[in-house]
């Protein structure tokens, strides 16, 4: 702090003590005229309520005078009076860093027992449930929602329907979260509007979905052009994070208006690297936690 701003705060310090504290002595000592009847003259509702005039409760005045000692104690145990550091030396970077300190302390018998684990088995461990929980919320719920559902508006992936673009054993689920993954779906209009709608119908059909069998069969042809990613049976390809289209599942939404729209326009989706912010650890415990989420029922390796 610079001697000016220092200086500037302890004016103001002393000039609000100051004031109050004169106020505080004086005021038990002040002589109000009053009539007669002890009242000041002040009347409301055509005299019915008139104004007295009584000394302040002891009570009143002891708190008073106890908060003024407490202010000048704290005034010189801590920071606040300009650049005066207090008695006590205390700052709040100090008190972070031994909160961080402690905080690193207990979470490093945690993650060393962690270590010992695989994901899969980590996954029904309470305490590393807690901990990835907070992790997730922290970090992840901002695009896939508190509970993991996933938001088709922003083609986050819904973790808890064990369904997965690039593979969902412990490992894989670590490397998307620590690299991160980006996908594109190439847009298709060039194929012309007739053929991009008798695609969705051809997608819907093969879901088992309600669809047009005339324009599903004359879009057959077409869907080689996507088999490349999606597989001639349309089950989708982990490498390169192509979704399965038989199942029901969807990315973007799985109405007919919006799978024209995906093959139409085509679509992007870009998973953040998480390894700048977390440590290895910690996407450990957080890939352990997603994998519980999708496995609720999954018993742990012995």
């Amino acid at each position: 702090m610079s001697p000016f701003w220092s200086l500037w705060i302890m004016s103001l310090v002393v000039l609000n003590l100051g004031i109050t504290l004169f106020l505080f002595l004086w005021a038990p000592r002040a002589k109000i005229p009053v009539r007669e009847d002890g009242t000041s003259g002040h009347v409301w509702a055509h005299g019915v309520l008139r104004e007295g005039v009584r000394r302040l409760p002891m009570w009143w005045v002891v708190l008073s005078a106890a908060m003024f000692v407490i202010g000048f104690a704290y005034l010189a145990l801590y920071p606040g009076f300009g650049a005066f550091k207090g008695v006590l030396n205390w700052t709040s970077h100090g008190e972070l860093a031994e909160n961080v300190a402690a905080n690193d302390a207990k979470l490093g018998e945690l993650m060393k027992r962690f270590s010992l684990y695989p994901i899969e088995q980590l996954a029904n461990d309470p305490a590393a449930q807690q901990l990835g929980n907070r992790l997730f919320q922290d970090n992840c719920a901002a695009c896939h929602g508190r509970a993991g559902k996933g938001n088709p508006l922003l083609g986050a992936p819904d973790l808890t329907d064990n369904d997965w673009l690039y593979g969902g054993d412990g490992k894989d689920i670590y490397t998307s979260i620590h690299d991160g993954r980006s996908g594109v779906m190439p847009p298709w209009a060039s194929l012309g509007e007739d053929n991009v709608k008798n695609l969705a119908q051809y997608v819907l059909s093969l879901s088992g979905q309600p669809h047009d069998e005339k324009a599903a069969e004359a879009a057959k042809p077409l869907f080689t052009t996507c088999a490349a990613c999606h597989g001639a049976d349309g089950k989708g390809n982990i490498a390169l994070g192509a979704p399965n289209l038989t199942d029901k599942i969807w990315l973007h939404g799985g109405t007919l208006k919006d799978i024209q729209t995906s093959i139409h326009d085509g679509r992007t989706g870009h998973m953040p690297a998480w390894s700048p912010r977390l440590t290895d650890d910690q996407i450990r415990v957080l890939a352990s936690y997603v994998y519980h989420v999708s496995h609720p029922d999954h018993a742990p390796p012995p």
